[in-house]
């Protein structure tokens, strides 16, 4: 299995669009780093037998696909409904056109209502011929249950977003937790003994309203003791270069276009 990290950032991405000149605002990082340059959180996982599953729509889709040279999506899985995560949804009519078919979509109740709010379009019947829309194939999926997926398990975490909930992803050995800022007894066991920890860290000093910070991350770390984890979904104090400098031993700060292999 490959996961690759299509994107790092937070809601705004980095830089954030401002910037004394205009041309973005870097926060606390260097702009002379290149894996400072973040777009919006997702991941695509690439089973054994070559097929795609993409985590999440983020706004920068057709750019993360294309830069990091992955041409073809199987199937979508929505960890949850915020904008960041979704809005880039009408890539997938190209998607489609590719497919050659609706895509599998996989999402809770709840995240399936906020799309057809949003995109009711692309839960029109599909009448066959051109894709002259994305269109979706809608499959419920539920917290705290295991669903094949592309010939993967995939387990599906309940997680606390502060104001709303979403959903993190055991895939074997690996484990994908972006947008959580607590994990309760319940998520740290189904979390126990993986190998490969993806994990939200959104600030250097402390917790985020939505997000965890470091030093609770740092603190699941002691608890489940991968072999590797990989901080995503950075904020802009966030700096490669420091982060690389003091963060312990396993633990090491992702990046766009970053490949993870099992």
């Amino acid at each position: 299995m490959k996961i690759t990290l299509l994107g790092t950032g937070g809601s705004a991405g980095l830089p954030q669009v401002g910037g004394v000149d205009g041309r973005g605002d870097w926060g606390k990082t260097d702009p002379a780093e290149p894996r400072n340059a973040r777009t919006r959180a997702s991941i695509a996982i690439e089973t054994d037998a070559g097929r795609v599953l993409l985590v999440d729509t983020a706004p920068d889709l057709r750019f993360q696909l294309t830069q990091a040279g992955i041409g073809r999506v199987d199937a979508v899985l929505y960890t949850h409904a915020h904008a960041d995560h979704i809005a880039g949804l009408d890539e997938i009519r190209i998607l489609n056109r590719i497919l050659g078919a609706p895509m599998p979509t996989y999402a809770t109740a709840p995240v399936l209502g906020e799309l057809r709010q949003r995109f009711d379009y692309v839960f029109k019947p599909y009448d066959g011929g051109f894709f002259i829309r994305p269109v979706l194939d809608p499959r419920e999926i539920s917290p705290g249950a295991t669903y094949d997926i592309l010939d993967q398990p995939v387990l599906c975490i309940d997680q606390d977003h502060g104001f709303s909930r979403s959903l993190g992803l055991r895939l074997g050995r690996a484990a994908y937790c972006t947008d959580v800022v607590r994990l309760d007894e319940a998520a740290l066991a189904v979390l126990a003994g993986v190998e490969l920890f993806i994990v939200d860290c959104f600030n250097m000093a402390h917790d985020h309203p939505t997000h965890a910070g470091l030093p609770t991350v740092l603190g699941w770390v002691e608890r489940l003791r991968p072999q590797r984890t990989i901080l995503t979904h950075m904020g802009p104090e966030m700096d490669y270069q420091s982060l690389r400098a003091m963060l312990p031993p396993g633990v090491e700060p992702g990046y766009d276009g970053m490949v993870l292999t099992l």
